[in-house]
């Protein structure tokens, strides 16, 4: 499955693109987030931050922190304000990007480096603050095409002349009940992505979280917008030296691979987990 390919890309220890040592971020890397930009986006995170730890407590969990460069920001602006969280937790999968974000933080609060706390997988409770900044993306997603009637999944194949796509026929399950739900009806060729790991991922931390606020921060529409009859290619996105292509089997492992997320698919799984959704905004009018 494409999804699998896609993590292995990504993630595979040592090889893939998140967990091997090139430089991702900035001028330097493929892509320029706006922590990279401005120190102005974790001000302006502070501000909320503040008033979620006004109402309960608790702590910041970033999922996915990259370059280090916002929590730096988040954290030096909260502790000029006299809010600094007791703990800061760092999701991180790669060990490369743990040293990085571990030696910025060193060398900006170096008296602080034990407030902050590396770790693996979701803590069981959360409280307080968490923040995905374009992490909902990179989640292992399906693809699935619709050739004349059928829907089928779309697969990944080696051949002699490299990688290459291959459809299977849906088996009965949740991805096969999705695909029919959301392809718009017609019988001409249409390709979508479906995340349910990112949906997973949103309903563990919703089902986690006892007090507090999530917010993520990514590329997405409506499911209205995102399954429209007139967007039959996809929204799937490879970036490479800050140019973007379609084609992700080109250098796997040296390239970001990504999809456009499904916000309300998000919203449901965060419901299902027990939270309530306050809605989702551009980020200009967010900040």
């Amino acid at each position: 499955p494409f999804s699998r390919y896609l993590e292995l890309a990504l993630y595979a220890p040592g090889l893939g693109y998140y967990t091997a040592g090139a430089r991702k971020f900035g001028g330097d890397g493929d892509f320029v987030t706006a922590p990279e930009i401005s120190p102005m986006f974790a001000r302006c995170f502070a501000l909320q931050a503040v008033q979620v730890f006004d109402e309960v407590g608790g702590d910041i969990l970033e999922l996915g922190p990259g370059s280090g460069l916002f929590a730096a920001d988040l954290y030096g602006e909260l502790k000029s304000l006299g809010k600094a969280p007791d703990r800061y937790r760092l999701l991180e999968v790669s060990p490369d990007l743990r040293e990085r974000q571990r030696a910025l933080i060193a060398e900006r609060f170096p008296a602080d480096l034990a407030r902050f706390e590396w770790i693996d997988a979701l803590p069981d409770k959360i409280r307080g603050l968490v923040v995905g900044n374009e992490v909902l993306d990179v989640v292992p997603f399906d693809i699935v095409h619709r050739s004349r009637s059928a829907v089928m999944e779309r697969g990944v194949i080696v051949t002699e002349a490299g990688f290459a796509w291959d459809d299977a026929l849906l088996p009965a399950g949740e991805l096969k009940r999705r695909a029919e739900a959301v392809i718009p009806p017609g019988d001409y060729a249409y390709t979508t992505e479906i995340s349910l790991a990112a949906e997973a991922l949103v309903r563990t931390i919703s089902s986690s979280l006892e007090a507090g606020l999530a917010i993520f921060i990514d590329y997405g529409f409506n499911e209205r917008e995102f399954y429209h009859p007139q967007r039959s290619g996809g929204t799937l996105r490879c970036h490479y030296r800050h140019r973007f292509h379609g084609d992700p089997f080109f250098m796997p492992g040296l390239q970001d691979i990504t999809a456009h997320v499904d916000f309300s698919a998000l919203a449901r799984a965060a419901e299902q987990g027990g939270s309530e959704v306050f809605g989702y905004t551009t980020q200009a009018y967010f900040l």
